[in-house]
């Protein structure tokens, strides 16, 4: 019997990734006034953005959906370790 490889990114618990534009980086860059150097940071081999093909200096913003505090979103700059 042949094993089912599931979605992980398709999972409730795991939120929303998607990877900025350099010009949608650029504006939150300005809009914050502050550097890549700045935001946390996520490891380009993680398993939430490997769909995304997430290079080192990539900007992946992150959507999370919460019953009682709604949608929040976050920014991770993308390493290489």
């Amino acid at each position: 019997m042949a094993e089912k490889k599931s979605d992980m990114n398709a999972h409730e618990l795991v939120p929303e990734h998607t990877k900025l534009s350099e010009k949608d980086a650029k504006a939150l860059f300005k809009k914050y006034n502050i550097t890549l150097r700045e935001i946390p940071k996520i490891n380009f081999s993680d398993p939430a953005i490997a769909h995304l093909g997430a290079r080192q200096g990539d900007v992946i913003k992150i959507k999370r959906h919460s019953r009682t505090a709604g949608e929040t979103v976050y920014y991770r700059g993308v390493i290489r370790e």
